[in-house]
């Protein structure tokens, strides 16, 4: 595993640095969209719908919608708010492990210690243990103020992310008003049904059967050949075809030139042949002056 943040936790003049990993991970297979009829790949622009451009990443702004009027906020209006990058996990308080509702839970991250703390990270996780207290702590990540509980799993510490109190509905529903009667033989034969059903959790029993049986139809598929090459499916074979074909037109239009390069200097080699053997036709000639001979000296 790779840690994704580092940090402390903090209480008191205590201080146990630690290094933060996700604790969970997803198992499905992968899977996105492609065009039924050639397996191309659909892809998802982020196009302008007053201009109908598609605009590059680094002119959108985020915004904020009420309904009737937008308000956009620019990076820079994101940059002037307060940036949380504090590596501490502050400790709030100390709370019985029986009075978190586990409909706050959100994200797990496992703590390992520092191999300078690892005496004050066992002080801490003994200390909770034995106290049966989970420690409600701030931190930030992502430039987010986080609430979180920090607990025992094992030999590890544990911590996870809670949800705000705001960020949970209630659950306001008007036919739980009612309170329908309920006879003792109706309850005798639920409780007997449930304790049919009794057991011990062991999550190692149960398997996500969707997941297994798309992964087997996956691999059976690639067995018998029932796939296409992915390259294609980003129309780059596509693309690499349009190339070639570039290149033998080419490679076409060389070959005739030569050709005619060819044909040319071969007509005017037997034009040139044809002349020499024509009788050349003499020029009239003119008499030149008689040359004075020099007296040789005496």
């Amino acid at each position: 595993m790779r840690a994704i943040w580092t940090g402390a936790i903090t209480f008191g003049l205590v201080n146990v640095p630690v290094k933060v990993y996700s604790a969970t991970e997803d198992h499905d297979v992968p899977l996105h969209q492609v065009h039924d009829e050639d397996g191309g790949r659909i892809r998802y622009q982020r196009r302008c719908e007053i201009d109908g451009k598609v605009i590059p990443y680094e002119h959108i702004a985020k915004a904020y919608d009420d309904g009737e009027r937008t308000v956009i906020l620019t990076p820079e209006d994101i940059a002037s708010l307060p940036s949380e990058r504090s590596r501490e996990i502050d400790v709030v308080e100390f709370v019985p492990n029986d009075q978190l509702d586990p409909l706050m839970f959100d994200r797990s991250y496992y703590l390992e210690p520092d191999s300078k703390s690892l005496k004050a990270y066992a002080l801490l996780r003994k200390t909770l243990e034995d106290e049966e207290r989970t420690a409600i702590v701030e931190f930030a990540l992502r430039q987010k103020t986080r609430l979180a509980a920090l607990r025992v799993r094992g030999k590890v510490l544990v911590l996870q992310t809670l949800l705000w109190h705001d960020e949970i509905r209630a659950a306001d529903f008007p036919s739980l008003d009612q309170e329908p009667r309920v006879t003792d033989r109706e309850l005798q034969l639920s409780s007997a049904l449930m304790e049919s059903f009794a057991g011990d959790f062991e999550p190692e029993k149960f398997s996500d059967e969707y997941q297994v049986e798309l992964r087997k139809l996956i691999d059976a598929k690639l067995e018998e050949g029932d796939s296409v090459d992915t390259a294609a499916t980003f129309g780059e074979e596509e693309s690499e075809k349009k190339g070639g074909g570039e290149v033998i037109d080419l490679m076409e239009a060389l070959q005739r030139s030569v050709e005619r390069s060819r044909s040319t200097k071969s007509s005017s080699g037997s034009s040139a042949s044809t002349a020499k053997k024509a009788p050349a036709k003499k020029a009239p000639s003119k008499k030149a002056p008689a040359k004075k001979s020099a007296k040789k000296p005496a």
